[in-house]
């Protein structure tokens, strides 16, 4: 699939929905200043392209119960593929790890694990993490304040 080019209106579109995803599509259209049905079809558009991935509720991890939250460094011994694809499958599985990205640098992955408390990051570290095949290291940074959450793609 090709990607698409985004007009002025598609970005005021994004920017919406970035702050309001559970807005009508009649309201999106008033603040985007185009007729509902044009909306619509561009709307449909950008999740056909691939551009809006998904809709989903940001949840508070700390009033959902998750008080413990940290920065997990992986490094992996060697990059063989085995080792590789098991941990992302892995991983990717893994309630506790929020986001995963892999990366340039000292270490290959970059973990965002939450957990209830500090005795459930030990639990998630000694019966999971290391239990994977291919780990060379594992650095935690614990997270002491959260100051910029799910941000937004620029319009």
């Amino acid at each position: 699939m090709t990607k698409p080019e985004l007009t002025a209106q598609d970005r005021k579109l994004l920017e919406i929905l970035q702050s309001d995803a559970r807005i009508s599509n009649q309201d999106l259209a008033d603040k985007a200043g185009m007729s509902a049905s044009a909306c619509w079809r561009r709307v449909r558009m950008l999740e056909d392209a691939g551009v809006i991935a998904g809709y989903m509720a940001l949840v508070d991890a700390g009033k959902a119960g998750f008080g413990f939250s940290a920065i997990v460094h992986v490094t992996l011994v060697r990059h063989e593929a085995d080792h590789v694809t098991n941990f992302i499958t892995r991983v990717a599985q893994q309630p506790e790890v929020l986001e995963c990205f892999s990366t340039t640098g000292e270490a290959d992955y970059h973990l965002r694990v939450v957990c209830r408390d500090k005795d459930d990051y030990n639990i998630f570290l000694e019966q999971f993490l290391f239990r994977l095949p291919g780990i060379a290291h594992v650095r935690t940074n614990l997270v002491l304040k959260e100051i910029k959450l799910h941000g937004k793609v620029p319009a």
